[in-house]
């Protein structure tokens, strides 16, 4: 079976606690708190489903370059995900556009199951309500999109564009070229964040490094999945290209550069958090996906993706150990559909498992997961955490609650 990949859903960046000022962690956690509030408030309860890590960027970058004040938090009441605590929360036109993005990118990613006939999708009354489901989505983020006078048709044509461009990719089709409707997505969508913060100067910067943030998106989440895909026989665009990995390194490690670049080129009130998650988080998700990286808050065994399979395989024999007889392969995973998978993610969320135990069940591939506020990915805290940046050398925020002011 040859699928289609589709335009990637942010998912990339994922601050970890330990290296987050406590401020910085406040700030962030409002964010994505106020994403997720901003959906069920414009779109209804179940359009929470679609919070994600790296639409909160969209929030943090709008309000980052604006000036401060008062109404851009209010206290949202007690929450499961938070072991029903109080909280401040972003509000405000950030969070509504990255409400906005973020449904009309799942709009396309349920499409894409549907199209695939995906665990439940196969059937044809789940089919049906997908659709209506996903249809539901573009409408709503289209809706709330015109308020904010952003044009979501940019992003609905660059999914319908990623799929021609697949089927029409082979080997020899220069890798960028497949990531090009995602970059073009991601690209409008940080250029607007500029619009709505009254810095059209900053468009520019930042639509570069949107365009570069989308690409990495689409090439990490191909690494990452490179052998699963293999396995099922899915669509990859490393495999159908000819790309190998070194080649895919070069292209994140150059995007990574730009990035940096045109943060230094934008101007930003407050842009601390911006810089953490664009510049250090960004660098650290690579690292993490090409296998460069660990967790030294973690035990053995444990994963180290928040929604990733953990590395190698527990049956492979130990490096330089004995050897002895020939070993069971890995056991195939029974991943559940789309539709399931979202119902079991409600459940673990609404009964505080994902955020406050000490693991759970991923909710579509079984596999034992960290509960999130248990997660790491950071190996020694400040270890490397400045390497190659020239600022005042203050730059990281896991460095004694630095809450990272440069500009590097």
């Amino acid at each position: 079976m040859n699928d289609s990949r589709g335009i990637v859903v942010f998912g990339i960046v994922r601050p970890c606690t330990h290296r987050l000022s406590e401020g910085l962690k406040a700030e962030w956690m409002a964010h994505l708190c106020g994403l997720c509030l901003a959906l069920r408030a414009d779109h209804g309860q179940f359009a929470r489903v679609v919070t994600n890590y790296d639409g909160l960027i969209v929030s943090v970058l709008t309000e980052a370059q604006a000036e401060r004040s008062a109404g851009q938090r209010r206290t949202a009441g007690p929450c499961p995900l938070r072991s029903m605590r109080t909280a401040p929360v972003a509000r405000g036109e950030g969070a509504r556009l990255a409400a906005a993005v973020s449904l009309v990118l799942a709009s396309a990613k349920v499409r894409d199951h549907v199209a695939d006939r995906d665990g439940l999708l196969k059937r044809r009354p789940v089919a049906a309500a997908a659709r209506r489901v996903a249809a539901g989505w573009d409408r709503a983020g289209a809706r709330t999109g015109a308020e904010l006078g952003f044009d979501t048709a940019v992003l609905v044509d660059a999914v319908d564009r990623q799929t021609g461009i697949e089927s029409l990719a082979g080997p020899g089709t220069p890798l960028l070229t497949v990531t090009e409707p995602t970059e073009t997505a991601t690209a409008a969508a940080f250029a607007h964040t500029a619009v709505l913060a009254g810095r059209p100067e900053n468009a520019g910067p930042l639509a570069e490094a949107g365009r570069l943030f989308g690409r990495l998106a689409h090439l990490l989440d191909a690494v990452e999945d490179r052998e699963a895909d293999a396995a099922s026989g899915a669509w990859n665009p490393l495999t159908a290209t000819g790309t190998p990995l070194g080649e895919a390194r070069r292209l994140c490690d150059d995007a990574l550069h730009g990035v940096r670049l045109a943060m230094r080129d934008a101007e930003f009130t407050d842009g601390a958090l911006a810089h953490v998650l664009l510049v250090h988080e960004l660098r650290r998700s690579v690292d993490r996906a090409f296998g460069a990286s660990s967790c030294s808050h973690q035990g053995a065994g444990q994963p180290s993706g928040s929604f990733g399979p953990p590395p190698g395989n527990p049956y492979a024999p130990t490096p330089g150990g004995p050897s002895g007889p020939p070993l069971p392969p890995e056991p195939p995973r029974n991943r559940r559909g789309l539709i399931a998978g979202c119902l079991v993610w409600a459940g673990l969320a609404c009964t505080c498992q994902m955020c406050c135990a000490g693991s759970f069940h991923d909710p579509w591939s079984g596999q034992e997961r960290e509960g999130l506020c248990h997660k790491c990915d950071c190996g020694d805290w400040c270890e490397g955490c400045c390497e190659g940046c020239d600022c005042c050398g203050n730059c990281c925020s896991c460095c004694d609650g630095c809450d990272c002011g440069c500009d590097c």
